[in-house]
């Protein structure tokens, strides 16, 4: 099989195509034959070996695929072959193959596109655990997105608008904000690099309130200017950090706001409680199913091109996600 290889840390250009051997099948393991992967900030990060896993090379990135199970391990109950499956592989996505816990697999319904499932799990299984499970967002609850035009910003808006709330949005791009707009029908925009002063702006959209829910992926100096603008008893999700910089928490804000900050480690919940990470998708499922849920694609590539897309979001280019495809996909039913 033909993977997109990591052959020794580095930029996306430094990635290979190369005939590999498959890899073995645990007992509990399912071997899927990749029909598409979905392309991650953690992408970008495991090739220079920034990210907090640090797979030896060669391996291929790759955190997310759909696709068809070939074979399944001895102790696999839940799947069997021709099944279509989400894997969530952490690494080696980039791939035609990919062999992934059992585990960590979810059913796709047959009306499911497998470009639109591929995209799914880290962005839409990491936002609906933090809204859901860690948030408890209420619906008419303002959640403020930051970082809005990324996978996981998306996929917030995403789910925030069919959970009931209020949407703002932030970024620091007018163009790309301009197009979440487009795509959602956000009407509370905010450039956070254009104007410094941006906390003013929430308090404004809020009545003098602030946001109840904040998302955010991004950390540094986004972090303490969030504190600033929520809501007595507000939740702050500390989801990632995308500008390089990892935040500290002043705990007088904390204090005076009555809020909490918690923490998003979707990967963990997902081995953690798996049953409650399938019923998760399922409700996803079922909002793309009654055409309430609207993943923003923004590019599709063949495997081949996995360093163009890891360029594209490197450069910031991307608004939601890009997908790579292989010869296999065929999309809805395929």
């Amino acid at each position: 099989m033909k993977a997109m290889l990591c052959t020794a840390y580095g930029p996306p250009n430094s990635l290979v195509l190369r005939e590999v051997p498959r890899a073995p099948l645990g007992e509990h393991d399912v071997r899927i034959q990749v029909h598409a992967a979905g392309v991650n900030f953690p992408d970008l990060l495991i090739i220079q070996g920034l990210y907090q896993f640090k797979p030896e090379p060669p391996f291929a990135p790759g955190g997310e695929v759909s696709g068809e199970v070939l074979e399944t391990g001895s102790a696999v109950t839940d799947f069997a072959p021709g099944d279509r499956v989400i894997g969530m592989t952490r690494w080696n996505g980039y791939a035609e193959e990919a062999v992934v816990a059992a585990h960590r697999c979810v059913a796709i319904p047959a009306s499911v596109d497998m470009r639109v499932a591929a995209g799914l799990s880290l962005t839409y299984g990491t936002s609906y655990h933090a809204l859901v499970q860690r948030a408890a967002l209420r619906p008419h609850e303002t959640l403020l997105v930051h970082g809005a035009a990324g996978g996981i910003g998306t996929a917030a808006i995403d789910i925030g608008q069919c959970l009931g709330a209020r949407i703002v949005a932030t970024g620091g791009n007018d163009t790309k904000l301009q197009a979440v707009a487009a795509h959602y029908g956000v009407e509370h925009l905010i450039n956070y690099d254009t104007d410094p002063n941006w906390k003013d702006q929430v308090k404004a959209a809020t009545d003098g309130r602030g946001a109840d829910v904040i998302c955010d992926p991004v950390g540094g100096d986004i972090f303490e200017q969030s504190l600033r603008c929520i809501n007595w008893e507000g939740r702050l999700l500390v989801v990632g950090f995308t500008s390089g910089a990892i935040p500290s928490a002043r705990a007088n804000l904390i204090l005076l706001k009555g809020c909490s900050v918690v923490g998003v480690f979707w990967g963990a919940y997902a081995n953690k409680d798996p049953a409650g990470n399938r019923a998760n998708f399922q409700q996803l499922f079922r909002w793309l199913e009654e055409g309430r849920l609207r993943p923003l694609i923004a590019r599709t590539l063949p495997l081949a091109d996995a360093a163009v897309a890891l360029t594209m979001l490197e450069r910031r280019e991307v608004v939601g996600k890009v997908i790579l495809t292989t010869d296999r996909y065929e999309g809805a039913g395929g």
